[in-house]
């Protein structure tokens, strides 16, 4: 449930994921080129799409976020990248809400953007492909474990009562987390033989 809906977490909460969230967005839209407006529609709209397709995992379900992908091909830009798309969902489907809107963009870019900013260098460095692909695996598992982990610390700060549900929230975290390392290396070890550069921010 990396869409939290409007009505569950504390003001306090949505102001400081409103806060984070513009902060990022006003810093990815200044590195936003016209060479990276492209990358970032279609990765936004692949990820729209993939949405669409979640698996029940115990009480809720996932979805693949490539979110980690995202930060290593956009940079900061993976913030507005992932604001358009989530108030797109919010609007078409009423996935998550209007509300939390600045609190799932920082639950789902910000992992990927750290993520990306640490592996990325050594992930585009190394001419190794095995060692790339085991890099890029851990892109996409650390991402989505940031924002499984970012979803329950915003349940957990806005209610006490909310904490167990947290817990349970981050286990249902961990097949999706296999599932996106798998993907995540799969891309990102095709574009290395294809399109290298496709792997590095327009912007850099």
């Amino acid at each position: 449930m990396a869409h939290i809906p409007d009505g569950v977490l504390s003001v306090p909460v949505l102001a400081g994921g409103a806060v984070i969230a513009a902060a990022g967005v006003a810093l990815g839209l200044r590195l936003l080129d016209d060479r990276l407006i492209p990358r970032a529609g279609v990765l936004a709209a692949a990820v729209f799409v993939l949405s669409l397709i979640s698996v029940p995992v115990g009480p809720s379900s996932v979805h693949l976020l490539l979110t980690g992908l995202m930060g290593l091909m956009l940079g900061a830009a993976v913030f507005p990248a992932v604001l358009v798309m989530l108030l797109l969902q919010a609007l078409l489907f009423g996935f998550g809400g209007l509300t939390t809107l600045g609190v799932n963009t920082v639950n789902i870019a910000l992992p990927g953007f750290i993520a990306a900013a640490l592996l990325g260098p050594a992930i585009r460095a190394s001419r190794n492909a095995a060692k790339r692909g085991a890099l890029a695996a851990l892109l996409g598992a650390l991402s989505v474990a940031g924002t499984g982990g970012l979803v329950a610390l915003s349940l957990a700060l806005s209610s006490s009562s909310y904490t167990p549900v947290a817990r349970v929230l981050i286990a249902t975290y961990l097949p999706l987390m296999v599932g996106e390392a798998f993907v995540t290396a799969a891309v990102v070890s095709f574009l290395a033989r294809v399109q290298p550069d496709a792997l590095r921010p327009a912007s850099a």
